[in-house]
Order: structure tokens, then sequence, then C-alpha cells
């Protein structure tokens, strides 16, 4: 079972971070549809935290019986590995469309030249 202190410092944290996205969504510093993963992370961490006895539990599932806190280290690391692969992404569309935007900047240069150039003369 999580010491109280663990539990309450945890909890805290929890309760920090759900408010730190909520004001970050506020500023529209943060959009809501990335906002999403990081409200359901607090809200597990707030569950978890609250639940004393989970990491054992949780543990046994998974049949970890030396270390229980590894359960949720693996799953840590598969939440940021998650994250990364969906940023990954966000940055690959984001960089196409720049490919196209510049291109279409370009074409359209290009033709207000054209079109000054047969204007002025």
């Amino acid at each position: 079972m999580t010491p109280w202190k663990v539990s309450i410092a945890a909890a805290v944290a929890s309760v920090l971070l759900i408010l730190f996205v909520f004001e970050l969504i506020r500023s529209r510093r943060l959009r809501e549809r990335y906002a999403l993963l990081w409200l359901l992370t607090g809200f597990a961490m707030l569950a978890l935290s609250l639940w004393r006895s989970g990491p054992n539990t949780i543990a046994d599932w998974f049949g970890v019986t030396t270390s229980p806190p590894a359960v949720f280290f693996a799953v840590g690391a598969l939440f940021i590995l998650a994250v990364l692969l969906h940023y990954s992404t966000v940055i690959s569309k984001l960089s196409d469309q720049n490919v196209i935007l510049a291109q279409r900047l370009a074409l359209l240069e290009a033709e207000v030249t054209e079109r000054g150039g047969t204007e002025g003369g």
C-alpha cells in the first residue's frame, strides 16, 4: 500500500497538472485537441494517487511481483512514446503544409511580378 505522504503528494501534483492544463486552454496557449491527452493523464494520476492499493492491484494484474511501481514506469514510458508519436505526425503534417504554402507563395509572387511588368510597360 502506498504511504499517505506519497499519496497526498501525488494527488496534489495531479490536481496542479489539471489546473495548469485548464489555464493553458483558457489562455489559448494549448488547443483542446491536445489538452485532452493531458487531462486524461491528470485524472488517471489523480485516481491512482487516491487508490492507495492501486499499484499493488495493477501489478498483480500484469504478474509483476517484485516491484509494483515498475508497472507505472512502463506505462509512463509508453505514454511518452505515444505523445512523441502523435507530435511527430503533427509536425510531419505541418511540414508538408509549409512546403505547399511556400510553393503557392512563389507562384503568386511570380504572377504579381509578371502582371506588374506587363502593366507598367
